[in-house]
């Protein structure tokens, strides 16, 4: 299997969210110095022009790709009640990467083994892998890590069981994590919340935003039960208006 770019390095595609955990991943990806860049790529809601429970704007994940000087590559999912959608786009784009000779995808996932192990599989049908720069590091020193570098990210989402309106738009500091409700991930691994960087030393320029009000919306979704059967839930987040 020929891995290898013409500078002899393996091209990588990113996963890119747009918030912290993905941008500490690419970070420790660039001074590794091991890959070949190919593209950032980004899921992004066909209708509203979103990224998923980010919430953040396409034109902002944009700016973050100019900032960063890597080209993205955006994957428009239009939503219904199935999860096949999700997974035919994935299987698309992962074949479209083979294709290119691309072989490799870089997650920012730290400890979700359902997630990675999905990922995975998907990966290991078109014969690819992938690399996770984070996982099972300590969710407290990666978001150490990230601070000390110098990122700057903004709360964009936050579940409304753990989180009140005022924490929601703010940038992550030590005094905000501070605040953090205990049994709440300090990384949001748990998709307690999400953020979205603002700058960085990685970054030419900060990636210039606004911050509007603090909306609420509550998704119903079902889940499947032990014993087979299948029931209704819901969950509020509150999400800050970034343009």
């Amino acid at each position: 299997m020929n891995r290898l770019s013409i500078n002899n390095k393996p091209k990588i595609s990113i996963s890119w969210s747009g918030g912290k955990d993905s941008m500490l991943a690419l970070d420790r990806i660039i001074r590794s110095n091991e890959y070949q860049i190919h593209h950032l790529h980004t899921v992004i809601d066909a209708e509203l022009k979103r990224v998923g429970l980010h919430g953040v704007p396409e034109h902002l994940i944009e700016k973050q790709a100019a900032a960063l000087g890597l080209p993205l590559k955006k994957l428009y999912l239009h939503k219904d009640d199935s999860h096949a959608t999700y997974e035919k786009l994935i299987s698309e784009y992962i074949q479209q990467l083979k294709s290119e000779g691309v072989e490799l995808i870089m997650y920012g996932d730290i400890f979700l083994e359902d997630l990675k192990a999905f990922r995975d599989a998907k990966l290991a049908s078109a014969g690819m892998q992938g690399v996770y720069p984070l996982w099972k590091e300590k969710s407290q020193d990666l978001i150490n890590e990230f601070l000390n570098k110098g990122y700057k990210t903004r709360i964009c989402a936050a579940n409304k069981k753990h989180f009140q309106t005022s924490q929601v738009g703010r940038l992550i500091s030590q005094e905000w994590l501070r605040a953090v409700p205990a049994g709440v991930d300090v990384c949001g691994e748990n998709g307690e919340f999400h953020s979205f960087v603002c700058d960085g030393p990685l970054f030419s320029s900060p990636a210039d935003h606004q911050v509007g009000e603090v909306v609420e919306k509550t998704y119903h979704f079902k889940v499947k039960n032990a014993d087979g059967s299948v029931s209704d839930q819901q969950s509020s987040f509150y999400f800050a208006s970034l343009f």
